[in-house]
């Protein structure tokens, strides 16, 4: 193990950095894509239930099988491992957008239109920052479900650590497949490690400190 290590630190260090880094763009872009869907949807009672049921079923398609049938239409590489990543990431986090904007109380939101503040305003002035934390709890939860995902990704010739665990896979009993395998994973779980440490500096910094007391 310490000689396979040794021999190919450099190709693992970029194979976790490519993990890292398109774990944490699709991450941007699922909290992008569920701020602003939340926001449309979370003062609609029916619109909130289509979210929920849309996230309930979305979480219970596999990985595997939706990497598989994006093949097709848009090939191999890092367009089908974005597209599953940030598909995936979305669900819980947009889940927790609707629920923290939803349990904003109202008479909060009535005191800021009372003063004057418009509804963009209000929404990213008071409502969000209320809703911060609920939804940064859900893309802690989204950071290490996609981690693993990124890893499926692989299959599609999507980058980071999965390659080597496919690759150790595929030639099990062979030479260094089991250290390979065995890198691959450890790998992935010290990145998930590290993600959500900084995720939890994030919120430190970005929650206000009334809401954090």
């Amino acid at each position: 193990m310490w000689d396979y290590l040794v021999d190919r630190l450099p190709q693992i260090l970029f194979a976790g950095w490519q993990h890292f880094s398109l774990v944490v763009q699709c991450l941007i872009l699922a909290t992008a894509l569920s701020i602003v869907l939340a926001a449309l949807v979370y003062r609609s009672g029916a619109w909130t239930s289509v979210a929920n049921s849309v996230t309930a079923i979305g979480l219970t398609i596999p990985s595997f099988a939706l990497i598989g049938l994006l093949i097709a239409p848009v090939g191999y590489g890092v367009t089908p491992a974005v597209i599953v990543v940030t598909f995936f990431a979305t669900l819980p986090i947009l889940r927790n957008a609707v629920v923290g904007l939803s349990s904003v109380p109202a008479a909060t939101v009535e005191s800021a239109r009372g003063i004057g503040m418009s509804r963009m305003r209000t929404l990213l002035t008071v409502e969000l920052p209320m809703a911060w934390p609920v939804i940064l709890a859900g893309i802690r939860v989204s950071a290490q479900m996609v981690m693993g995902i990124a890893a499926v990704a692989a299959y599609a010739l999507g980058p980071g650590l999965g390659g080597l665990i496919f690759s150790g896979l595929s030639r099990l009993g062979g030479a260094n497949s089991l250290e390979s395998v065995v890198v691959g994973v450890i790998g992935i779980i010290i990145l998930a490690l590290l993600l959500d440490l900084i995720l939890v500096g994030i919120g430190r910094l970005t929650t206000p400190k009334g809401i954090r007391a």
